[in-house]
This record gives C-alpha cells, structure tokens and sequence, in this order.
C-alpha cells in the first residue's frame, strides 16, 4: 500500500488546497489531496531532487 504525505505548506490561510506526495522506488508520486482518484504525476527520483534543489535555491535569494 503506498502512502502519501501532505506537503507541510499546503492548507495554510485557511485553504484546503493540498499536496501529497509518495515514494516510489524510481519516482516520486505528485497528486491533488482534494481529488485523489483523478491520478497522480510521477516525477522520476532525479528530477524531483532537481526540482527541490532549485526552488530551496530561489528560497534563498528571493
């Protein structure tokens, strides 16, 4: 069974708009909290490391 995780800056100012994620062993799984029978996006492991790095990046200098 695999399990996702809300992303820890989603519902904030009173939204419900929400992230989950989850491991997979090549990838990581991308899907919407509200509707999570409408699928996923599985991003391969490399990229999403890319990703996290370039936004903690912009974090930093914005």
């Amino acid at each position: 069974m695999t399990t996702w995780r809300k992303s820890s800056h989603s519902g904030q100012g009173g939204t419900e708009e929400c992230v989950e994620l989850a491991a997979f062993s090549t990838a990581i799984g991308i899907r919407d909290s509200k509707t999570p029978e409408a699928g996923y996006l599985e991003v391969p492991r490399p990229a999403f490391a890319a990703l996290l790095g370039h936004l903690k990046r912009r974090q930093t200098t914005d």
